[in-house]
């Protein structure tokens, strides 16, 4: 998958693994209305079957910020109009992230406010730097997260910290993150898009049929019951077994080698 962008820096490994690289750096990776576009173009391209992604690691370039929301100076004077027509785009990017097929890992490079906060909440999983500091800070501006922050961050943080969280708009760090469920690890500074890369590549080299059904199956069953959640699970794993790639697995694992899977 090929796309030219002017915000967004696209990497395409051959394993399958997309590196996404918001990249306003001059704006600390402030999002305007033609970079959500951006992204929702290639996160939408990404998550076809036939586009040769398999996994995809979100950050931001330079070395002070992973994305610190909505560019507030576009926002300057906008209509409501206008600000209404922008936040559709807003809530479709968001959506783009949040309902892709594949895995999306973030690597919180730096300053992850507002709207990149919801970046992260709308990741699978995320690693973060050390000098991370995380901040749904809406309020402080008479709005509140409304990329899918006040849905998520409960479910991912727990009621009482996503309350606090996003109720008083304050930054917390790193392995403030981390204890509270909203980052998976942290890494030095340095590494920290090297450690999503490798995680990554690991999803990758597994089988991506199974991939897609195992995170189909966990997105949809975290609002069933647990009985209608199993159902659903047995669906999606029977669907699995008249595929070459099952085939595959097996095969290789017999024949002491490593598989080749081909997503059919």
């Amino acid at each position: 998958m090929k796309a030219d962008y002017e915000f967004l820096v696209v990497e395409q490994r051959p394993s399958g693994l997309a590196v996404c690289t918001l990249n306003r750096p001059q704006s600390l990776n402030a999002f305007n209305t033609k970079m959500a576009l951006e992204i929702t173009d290639f996160f939408t391209k990404a998550g076809i079957e036939d586009s040769g992604v398999r996994a995809i690691v979100l950050t931001g370039a330079g070395d002070r910020a992973f994305c610190v929301g909505a560019d507030l100076k576009e926002r300057d004077n906008m209509s409501e109009d206008a600000w209404s027509k922008q936040h559709v785009i807003f809530e479709n990017m968001f959506e783009s992230l949040l309902f892709n097929p594949i895995p999306v890992i973030a690597a919180v490079n730096g300053m992850a406010y507002g709207g990149g906060g919801e970046f992260i909440a709308s990741c699978d999983f995320a690693y973060a730097a050390r000098r991370a500091k995380i901040a749904q800070s809406e309020v402080k501006l008479a709005i509140f997260p409304g990329g899918g922050g006040t849905q998520i961050l409960p479910r991912a943080m727990g009621p009482k910290r996503a309350s606090e969280f996003i109720l008083t708009g304050e930054a917390i760090d790193a392995d403030t993150a981390l204890a509270w469920g909203l980052v998976n690890r942290v890494v030095d500074d340095a590494d920290v898009v090297a450690a999503a890369v490798r995680t990554g590549e690991i999803i990758c080299a597994n089988g991506p049929l199974a991939i897609r059904q195992a995170k189909k199956s966990m997105r949809q069953g975290y609002d069933m019951d647990i009985h209608t959640g199993l159902v659903f699970e047995r669906e999606a794993y029977h669907r699995l077994i008249d595929s070459e790639d099952r085939r595959e697995g097996i095969a290789a694992f017999n024949q002491k080698r490593r598989p080749v899977f081909k997503g059919r």
